[in-house]
């Protein structure tokens, strides 16, 4: 029903889906030979978190308009396959009027087209797949507001010029030679081949590809008569007919995708390395908004606290009051505590100190958490395992930084004159093998190409990440450690 309200004339002036083209997209429209109402077609790359924008210019061939960095989107690198999976859709997608939507929840929106007839003949479910604002998605591409709006102002003007309907390609990434040997080893490598045929066809002609699904696979730019000029007919399950590639583009596209297979087929024979394929990863965003995110404490399904991240490029919101967006959580790293610096005489160096064993372990252990005899036990064993040196003459020096209770005491040889100077602090002796961030390390969002843990799957924050709970057993006990 929402989707069926799409005629942006029925709204108010003042309404966002109305909004006007800014004066600067005018302005660069008409710098590059293009009209404001002429055709649009639209590119995503998952990888680069990015889209493009094309526009027909009056020579009749598409130019770049504008990349815009993709704020969010979700899943893998891959096509959507069933409902639930969170998977954002590649493929070749047509986007008519009537899958705008203003009023959108997240702030305005169009609806990608899925599933397609070819993800139909694949058996392939999933609904209300689309590219909106608010930046956070559940299978979806999200953008910021400022962005959606433009782009559906875009959308609206091609459309009030006579386009019936624009072209949506969403690929894995770009589609260069270089990137598929990379991504050779993909179990969905057969599948983006077939894709990079109209990728292709697109670079060489930059013409709309036209798009037919026979034997569910695509099929771009077919002749649309055979022989005798009978119009042909493509069933996406069924068999394919006999078509020639349209022989206005044949030449010239032919020889691109040779050109492309022999560079790809010498990249593969240097070795280049290939792109691990991972499962588990929940999408991705552009650098440029990683480097944006603002902070804020909040609190994950079971109520412990976390560092959440809040996207920018919110806009004002008007009288159909979207919802909140959802925040997307990074993990929040946990604080050292600054050692103190110790004080030593320089004719001194401080010995290093063994590390603890195993039944000193426990008795530091022990000694925390209540248990007396595990104490005991463990005070023996380090005392029968460090031995204590001679205590060194007094000097007039400052104290040293005060040391844990199972650390033996460093010897000092005494000295003419003292002479006061900061050493690095001694190393601690080891209690337990937990890990714990660096004190420097700085959040840091997981794309579908990084090498990052899976998704923390417990959090019921939309397109959340791993986060690191401030309540846990590693920030707690930091300064035993």
């Amino acid at each position: 029903m929402a989707l069926a309200a799409c005629n942006p004339d029925d709204l108010a002036p003042n309404s966002r889906a109305a909004a006007p083209l800014s004066s600067a997209m005018v302005s660069d429209i008409a710098s590059k030979n293009m009209d404001t109402g002429s055709p649009i077609l639209a590119r995503i790359f998952k990888e680069e978190a990015e889209m493009e924008v094309w526009k027909q210019t009056r020579d009749g061939q598409y130019a770049l308009l504008k990349t815009y960095p993709i704020c969010r989107w979700s899943g893998d690198l891959g096509p959507k396959k069933k409902e639930g999976d969170r998977q954002a859709p590649e493929g070749f997608y047509t986007i008519t009027p009537g899958q705008m939507n203003p009023a959108s929840s997240y702030y305005l929106a169009f609806n990608t087209g899925f599933p397609n007839a070819y993800d139909r003949s694949h058996g392939y479910t999933g609904s209300e797949l689309m590219v909106h604002g608010d930046c956070s998605s559940r299978g979806c591409y999200a953008m910021t507001d400022e962005q959606i709006q433009e782009i559906y102002a875009l959308a609206r003007e091609s459309f009030h010029g006579g386009q019936r309907a624009f072209q949506l390609q969403a690929f894995p990434f770009r589609m260069t030679a270089l990137n598929m040997a990379k991504h050779r080893n993909n179990p969905n490598f057969a599948f983006w081949k077939m894709l990079k045929e109209g990728y292709d066809n697109f670079e060489v002609t930059r013409q709309e590809p036209k798009v037919a699904v026979c034997e569910k696979r695509y099929v771009f730019d077919p002749a649309t008569t055979d022989a005798e000029g009978r119009p042909l007919k493509f069933n996406a399950a069924g068999k394919c007919p006999a078509y020639e590639l349209d022989k206005n583009i044949a030449d010239a596209v032919l020889e691109h995708r040779r050109q492309e297979q022999t560079q790809m087929a010498h990249y593969i024979a240097q070795g280049v390395a290939t792109v691990p394929f991972r499962t588990g990863i929940d999408g991705g965003m552009n650098q440029v908004f990683a480097e944006k995110l603002g902070t804020q404490e909040g609190y994950d399904a079971k109520g412990r606290p976390i560092l959440v991240a809040t996207a920018p490029g919110a806009l004002p919101r008007g009288d159909n009051q979207p919802i909140p967006a959802t925040l997307v959580s990074v993990p929040k790293p946990v604080q050292a505590e600054p050692a103190e610096p110790q004080v030593q005489l320089a004719s001194a160096p401080a010995a290093a100190e063994p590390a603890a064993t195993p039944s000193a372990a426990k008795g530091l252990l022990g000694s925390l958490f209540g248990d007396s005899k595990a104490a005991e036990a463990g005070a023996s064993a380090m005392a029968t395992a460090v031995p204590a040196p001679k205590p060194a003459p007094r000097q007039t020096a400052k104290p040293a930084a005060v040391r844990t209770a199972n650390a033996a005491p460093k010897a000092q040889a005494p000295a003419s004159k003292p002479q006061v100077a900061q050493s690095e602090p001694a190393a601690k002796p080891r209690v337990a093998t937990i890990e714990k961030p660096a004190a420097n390390e700085t959040p840091q969002l997981r794309t579908a190409y990084s090498a990052a843990p899976p998704a923390n799957n417990n959090s019921s924050l939309t397109g959340a990440q791993p986060v690191v709970p401030v309540g846990s057993f590693s920030s707690r006990w930091s300064g035993v450690q």
